[in-house]
């Protein structure tokens, strides 16, 4: 049997982005495999308060991975503003997370691997998930490799482009040469990705992890449980 909360290993593993317990609740009932939880959706995802994310680990029993993101913007942080993502990342391991997620470049435009291997340490075995500054960086296959040395687990990404299928080739290229580097680092891919779209997407790139919100929110821009559930038919195989 495959244990609650995780996906069987040789299906596509659905990652659904809310900022409520409503939200968190649909996706739940709705056969996300994990959740990432952010405030601020519309910047992008924020860190959530602390409230939000007990509420949330107290109402679902998948995974929950919380966004360590101070404020919007760049992915350059001030010394204050990182010890913040430190001592938040403390708090959301006594909660109970899963994971984080979060991002940190330099003024390059490439992974900071010093303060991402720190939060990686203080994360004390949470899973930790590189999100889309690697985007924000000019060779995303080079930044992913820093990443890989920082013992993150993933990155997530559009492939440098404004939506998913749009960087498909990227992602596509970026999945082999990890693959071909026996590289650990595993390539979650986010944005744009709807029912009409993911199964392609998935397919053409490689990708074992899928990240969504607006493809399965409802009017109301929350999660709807059943567009979930015909997410994870898509991703399935099956007919949206």
């Amino acid at each position: 049997m495959t244990p609650r909360g995780r996906a069987p290993k040789d299906s596509i593993l659905l990652e659904v982005c809310v900022a409520s317990v409503r939200s968190a609740v649909a996706a739940r009932d709705g056969g996300a495999d994990r959740i990432e939880l952010c405030a601020s959706l519309d910047a992008g995802g924020l860190t959530p308060e602390a409230s939000l994310v007990e509420e949330v680990l107290g109402a679902v029993d998948i995974p929950v991975h919380a966004m360590v993101r101070p404020r919007a913007g760049d992915f350059l942080y001030s010394e204050s503003e990182f010890e913040l993502m430190k001592e938040t990342v403390a708090v959301f391991g006594r909660l109970g997370c899963a994971g984080i997620v979060t991002g940190i470049l330099t003024s390059g435009r490439v992974p900071d691997t010093g303060r991402t291997a720190e939060l990686v340490g203080l994360a004390r075995g949470m899973d930790v998930t590189f999100h889309r500054a690697i985007d924000d960086t000019p060779d995303i296959p080079a930044a992913a490799e820093l990443v890989a040395k920082t013992g993150a687990r993933r990155v997530l990404t559009s492939g440098g482009a404004a939506d998913a299928p749009a960087g498909a080739r990227v992602i596509a290229g970026l999945v082999a040469g990890l693959a071909a580097g026996h590289t650990a680092l595993s390539v979650i891919a986010g944005g744009g990705i709807t029912t009409g779209n993911a199964a392609a997407l998935a397919g053409s790139t490689g990708v074992r992890e899928v990240h969504t919100r607006s493809g399965v929110a409802g009017p109301d821009g929350e999660a709807d449980a059943r567009l979930v559930r015909t997410m994870k038919l898509v991703l399935a195989g099956g007919a949206a």
